[in-house]
């Protein structure tokens, strides 16, 4: 090989790396809000039913189970969500709605059905923060998280079940913010492959709570990743006083449901 075709050969290998978009510099790192943006963004499904299981463990670990049917649908940017309770007989027929706005400038609409009374009981904003039929979930935590509410930090990598998560930190912007959570601090495990919230620690305004939440099974589903087995529990001074599992079957997206179903003369109509 001669020198004219040794420089030959290095001007096509240098432009083989140029076309084929190989660069030696790193690509730029996303910020926190950027990770967020793209959770938010990720495709959740939409015309979703499920039958869902409830258990509730007290600190004792006596266990009660609730098992309900859930309905929902996506309405632009929002979604609204229905969900019957179907057993055991003393939670029968209770429902709950929801419109859940993806504009953080209008407060999340929530009703609460009790059939025992014949009362829907709509749920307002300083109750946001209670908990949600005696489990470890909030009201505020039936409903996504507004982005503009939080601020987010980057704090490190690591890894959760062999795969790559950011752990960031997530504060609420304001009294009215953290008010309505009941959260002063979050720190959220985000999964690399496919931006997916799969564990969070909050802290609680009050009585030096705090809750671990973790999505204890993920599966893809029509093509959606879908969290089938959710876990959260309440500590305080470090020991448990409460747990909940959420068991998600019958999974089903892209079902025929009418935007008129949500609405509170159903939720009180029942399924």
């Amino acid at each position: 090989m001669n020198q004219r075709q040794f420089y030959n050969i290095i001007i096509l290998a240098a432009a083989s790396l140029i076309f084929t978009g190989v660069t030696a510099a790193p690509s730029q790192a996303l910020t926190a809000r950027e990770i967020m943006e793209k959770v938010d963004a990720r495709d959740d499904g939409d015309n979703m039913t499920a039958d869902t299981e409830m258990i509730l463990i007290d600190k004792n670990d006596k266990k009660r189970i609730r098992k309900m049917k859930v309905f929902s649908k996506d309405k632009g940017r929002d979604t609204l969500r229905m969900q019957f309770f179907l057993s055991p007989a003393d939670v029968k027929d209770t429902g709950f709605l929801t419109y859940d706005y993806y504009d953080g400038a209008r407060d999340d609409d929530q009703w609460l059905y009790l059939p025992e009374l014949h009362k829907t009981k709509r749920i307002s904003t300083s109750d946001k923060s209670s908990a949600f039929m005696g489990s470890d979930f909030s009201y505020a935590d039936m409903t996504r998280r507004v982005l503009d509410e939080w601020k987010y930090k980057l704090m490190k990598e690591a890894e959760v079940k062999e795969h790559k998560v950011w752990l960031i930190e997530a504060l609420p912007v304001s009294k009215a913010v953290e008010e309505r959570y009941g959260y002063t601090k979050s720190v959220l495990f985000i999964r690399q492959d496919i931006f997916m919230g799969v564990r969070a620690v909050h802290w609680l305004k009050q009585g030096k709570r705090i809750k671990y939440q973790e999505m204890k099974t993920i599966e893809q589903i029509d093509g959606i990743w879908t969290a089938t087995e959710v876990y959260m529990k309440t500590t305080k001074n470090k020991r448990t006083v409460h747990k909940t599992i959420l068991n998600w079957r019958n999974v089903k997206f892209n079902q025929k449901i009418d935007e008129d179903f949500f609405t509170v003369r159903q939720l009180e109509k029942g399924i």
